[in-house]
């Protein structure tokens, strides 16, 4: 699907004639029409406000739930009741959540990046990570979804799936270790999240740490005191220990290109790397380059860089200089996604003889051995390449650089590689340089709120124990109840698929077949392992009590460890998403999915199916039925209707506004009511 908004974020008036709703499309299920929009606000809220509905009215409309059900006392129902308060039934007030049409809505802001990389769900998996490495863990979240309900004067807030589920690893790193035998995984796990919050030690440490691995390094131009260091020898190093990718970036996926099934090649994927500063680009002559108006605070944050390392300023002009010309330099032959998509640039099949052929500056076989080590990396190998002029073009900069500046003992690209560290380790290093780089962010027009220390954490110990804490939440949280679920809605939602008034009979045979051929399962290929195997996947994970500079190193070995396996195996930690996905014949749901306050164990059966039912029951509409409001009739003609039942609750007496739906919205409004009868049919 092309387009997939909600509808409260676009709508335009419509032609005075409006088409009637379908009666009989109206009439059933007619307590649901009210909840559809508000939806994608708050798909939670909505679970609680059926079960509180239902225990008000015992509604005969849904046969398996003919009487009100017991309340539910259990812990985890007590703690997510804080969150709500009686205002909040959406059967009471609907205007309190319909924010759009009744003039209180906002809007989200999405971070626009020149370049964007990989186009799989898996790509982006390993992508984001890198993104979280590179930003200091200041990833954008989407905001908790504000809501008008009231408790004790307070307004109410629900989280996001995301947001939920890193509040879930929150609760498990600082949980007090019970028993006499505890998981040693879970124990460095929640060391290093430990350390991580301890934000005094690493401010008086300062910039020593830095230094120090510096000087371990060679030391570097910049300090005078930089001894000779072979190009391609550090360049190797810093990949394979520090996830570190000055000039381009590797990682390990499947091809797209490729029909993706359980077992799908891997493959060693090389693409542009991330760059400081945002790059403009000219549709005209589609060419790059360096965002001019950037520069100069580009600039400034460089120098304030070097002055908290305690280089003189008499130093800087001419290293910071050097490294911006380098920078701006490299990003001429950047390209956009959709260009490279357009120019079929992506995932271009090569050998590593063919590439070191191209570009012979890098040593390609030996920073990938090195990378992915330790295994077996040969010429013949073969990888895949996402802008191939842009790798001609930087290992074409790097030999000119070499040659014009090396011999001047400024050595820029040795100082570039140096940068490239300090941003990787900016998250383990203390707070100033943590505000240079948000200063800069600012100054390129970033406006997000600096999201606080603990998500931070929970993000950075995500990225070394991802297999562990997927393993705990499976463990703790997706129970038998979770894979119960998983087959109800799925069989409900075949039912439902079959009383579709299809437009012919080919789209329908071949939709039916698929979804009968597929398999719904819980994800269970890493963190099904038991507490021995998880205890010796991480057995050489030595942390610190109070250094988390080195223990933030461990974890991008841990990093790099993973990247390994992820080659070798095809082997993803499925846990932490929060979607499903297909891969062959088997739907993918996370573990991810199951935590509070979406889904626990403890909960009405009502509350877990109107919850998470509902979300499950929506992605899996949006991955199987991409576009399913040119497959059959039932989107059009019952969005029409929820929409009428809509406008009708939510009008305002002082004005007469009505308002039309899109193909695509008329789709999502589909989307939302199905998910709901196919949750509550169960």
């Amino acid at each position: 699907m092309d387009e997939n908004p909600a509808v409260r974020q676009e709508m335009v008036t419509t032609p005075e004639e409006q088409p009637q709703p379908h009666p009989v499309v109206c009439n059933k299920y007619r307590g649901l029409l009210l909840v559809v929009f508000a939806f994608s606000l708050f798909a939670a809220a909505f679970g609680l406000g059926v079960y509180c509905h239902l225990q008000k009215n015992a509604d005969p409309w849904m046969p398996r739930w003919k009487s009100a059900a017991p309340p539910c006392l259990s812990p985890a129902c007590l703690r997510v009741t804080e969150h709500f308060s009686v205002d909040m039934d959406p059967f009471s007030r609907p205007c309190d959540y319909f924010l759009f049409a009744c003039g209180t809505g906002g809007s989200y802001t999405s971070e626009e990046r020149h370049s964007v990389k990989g186009v799989s769900n898996e790509d982006n998996r390993e992508l984001d990570k890198k993104k979280e490495a590179r930003t200091g863990g200041n990833v954008r979240m989407r905001r908790e979804t504000d809501f008008q309900g009231k408790s004790d004067g307070q307004q109410v807030k629900f989280p996001d799936r995301k947001t939920a589920l890193l509040k879930t690893i929150k609760e498990i790193l600082e949980a007090p270790e019970e028993g006499v035998s505890v998981n040693a995984a879970e124990q460095k796990a929640k060391k290093y999240f430990s350390t991580c919050m301890d934000a005094e030690s690493t401010e008086k440490v300062g910039s020593k740490p830095f230094l120090t691995l510096i000087q371990q390094l060679g030391g570097w131009a910049v300090s005078n005191g930089l001894n000779r260091t072979d190009f391609n020898t550090t360049l190797a190093l810093l990949m394979s220990q520090y996830s570190t990718f000055p000039f381009f970036s590797v990682y390990a996926g499947s091809d797209s290109g490729e029909k993706q099934t359980a077992s799908s090649q891997h493959y060693i994927q090389i693409d542009e790397p991330y760059f400081q500063f945002p790059i403009d680009w000219n549709s005209k002559t589609q060419k790059s380059k360096a965002s001019t108006r950037y520069l100069r605070p580009f600039y400034m944050s460089c120098g304030q860089y070097l002055a908290l390392l305690g280089v003189p300023s008499n130093q800087t002009t001419q290293h910071c200089g050097l490294y911006i010309s380098l920078s701006t330099t490299l990003a001429l032959a950047t390209a956009p996604l959709h260009y490279r998509l357009s120019q079929k640039l992506l995932y271009h099949r090569i050998t590593i003889q063919e590439l070191q052929t191209l570009a012979p500056a890098i040593d390609w076989l030996a920073c990938l051995q090195a990378t992915f080590q330790p295994l077996p990396i040969s010429q013949s190998d073969l990888v895949l390449v996402h802008n191939l002029p842009y790798i001609i073009h930087m290992s074409q900069t790097i030999s000119i650089w070499q040659v014009q500046h090396e011999m001047m003992g400024t050595r820029p690209l040795h100082t570039y590689m140096i940068f490239s560290l300090l941003h990787t380790l900016i998250p383990a290093l203390d707070s100033r340089f943590f505000q240079t780089m948000r200063n800069f962010s600012i100054a390129t027009g970033d406006t997000q709120e600096e999201i606080p220390r603990w998500l931070r954490c929970v993000q950075q110990t995500e990225r070394g124990f991802d297999t562990l804490l997927s393993h705990a939440i499976r463990e703790r949280h997706a129970r038998k109840e979770a894979e119960e679920l998983i087959h109800d809605v799925y069989l409900s939602l075949k039912k439902k698929l079959t009383d579709l008034s299809w437009r012919d009979n080919r789209s329908s045979a071949f939709i039916l077949n698929k979804i009968k051929s597929l398999n719904p399962r819980l994800s269970t290929k890493t963190n099904n392992l038991s507490h021995a195997e998880l205890n010796h996947l991480y057995a050489e994970v030595v942390l610190s009590e109070d250094d988390f500079f080195s223990n933030y190193l461990q974890m991008l070995v841990l990093e790099q460890k993973s990247r390994s396996r992820l080659l070798s195996h095809g082997t993803q930690t499925e846990g932490l998403s929060i979607t499903p996905s297909i891969s062959g014949n088997d739907i993918i749901i996370p573990v991810g999915m199951f935590v509070s306050p979406f889904f626990h164990s403890s909960y009405p059966r009502a509350l877990n199916y109107g919850t998470l039912g509902s979300l499950m029951a929506k992605d899996l509409l949006h991955h199987l039925l991409p576009n399913i409001h040119k497959q059959a009739n039932n989107p059009e003609s019952e969005s029409k209707c929820i929409w009428s039942h809509y406008l009708s609750v939510t009008k305002d007496p002082g004005r007469v506004v009505t308002f039309s739906l899109s193909p695509s919205k008329q789709q999502e409004v589909w989307v939302q009511y199905t998910a709901l009868q196919v949750a509550l049919d169960e």
